[in-house]
């Protein structure tokens, strides 16, 4: 398993290959399979902005693409002074794929938030909805 500290640098990493030219706002995440390997994201925007990408959302979907186990572990840091939880689309495929994982919010500075993903999205839809 990834020690904590090398699992944010991670993170940290990927957001410094963020493609923001419209918001600017540069997005790095990393998520945590059962075995420990590490898959990272960053924000892609799109002059449409539909088609915009999220970190977490890259980073989950990087990690199913590659045969990952249970995501266990997420990460998402960014350069703002308050912590930046996932939007909502990324919060329901947080859900999907990492169920109440621990979730690490982490901006440059260093302050950090750690609670599990169940926080974010009280009451989700799932598949135990239909």
């Amino acid at each position: 398993m990834m020690d904590e500290d090398a699992f944010l640098r991670a993170a940290t990493e990927a957001r410094s290959y963020a493609h923001a030219p419209y918001s600017k706002f540069k997005v790095g995440a990393a998520v945590q399979d059962e075995f420990g390997r590490v898959f990272t994201g960053c924000n892609i925007e799109n002059a449409s902005f539909g088609l915009t990408m999220c970190a977490e959302r890259v980073a989950v979907f990087k990690a199913i693409s590659e045969g990952a186990g249970r995501l266990k572990k997420v990460a998402v840091v960014t350069d703002s002074e308050s912590l930046t939880p996932p939007c909502g689309a990324c919060r329901q495929i947080l859900w999907e794929f990492c169920g109440n994982a621990e979730l690490i919010l982490l901006n440059l500075t260093g302050a950090r938030l750690t609670m599990p993903i169940g926080e974010l999205l009280p009451r989700p839809f799932d598949g135990s909805s239909f």
